[in-house]
């Protein structure tokens, strides 16, 4: 109950902000000659952008560049200040200026190409698979004894570390390992846990000539 009264101040703050910020970029492509319902689809595809671009920066994994993500962050919101900005009597809405009118006939391209940037340039994780080995078939012509299969083994499960965990064991530098796990070709297998991704010691002492623990 405590918690629910700290954040009502919150959240009439947050609906009051949304509310003008959304009327004045309304009235801004309004002005600018975007009448009827599409004045209205301007900032609905402001603050999708925005929350697109925040979402994707809030989510990025360790190492992953946010350079992208933060511009068309930065851009949504430049948008909606200076519609906020221009409807305070800096620009006249009954005679806006030239330049004014490209800027609102270029948004939905601009915004439809930075949400399918943000969309289709990241990379899903992936995990290592092994195909299942298919049995060996028995000689032509022989009677083909009945075989028992054994109880399947679990598979033994690797031994994960950190990037700065496995760079201390074999001697490297951090960015070596976040590199080998990264990047178009990833020499390194990289594992998504709770706390963070990680690679197998076992494949790190290969990869870099080091001895198996107990050799």
């Amino acid at each position: 109950m405590r918690a629910l009264r700290r954040l009502d101040p919150l959240l009439i703050q947050a609906v009051i902000a949304a509310a003008l910020s959304f009327a004045h970029i309304h009235d801004i492509a309004e002005a600018a000659g975007q009448g009827g319902w599409k004045a209205w689809a301007y900032p609905v595809s402001v603050d999708v952008l925005l929350v697109m671009a925040w979402k994707r920066v809030r989510e990025a994994d360790e190492g992953e560049s946010v350079a992208a993500p933060r511009l068309w962050f930065w851009l949504s919101l430049a948008a909606s200040m200076s519609a906020n900005v221009a409807t305070a009597g800096v620009i006249d809405l009954e005679h806006p200026p030239t330049m004014l009118r490209v800027l609102v006939a270029a948004w939905p391209v601009l915004a439809f190409f930075g949400g399918s940037l943000l969309v289709h340039s990241r990379k899903s994780p992936t995990e290592p698979t092994q195909e299942p080995q298919e049995p060996a078939g028995a000689p032509a012509g022989e009677p083909v004894e009945e075989v028992v299969p054994e109880p399947a083994r679990a598979a033994p499960k690797p031994s994960l570390a950190t990037y700065k965990e496995a760079a201390d064991m074999v001697g490297v530098a951090v960015e070596t390992i976040r590199g080998a796990a990264n990047g178009d070709r990833p020499r390194l297998s990289k594992y998504h846990t709770p706390e963070g991704p990680r690679v197998d010691l076992d494949e790190v002492r290969r990869i870099y000539s080091l001895r198996p623990v107990g050799a």
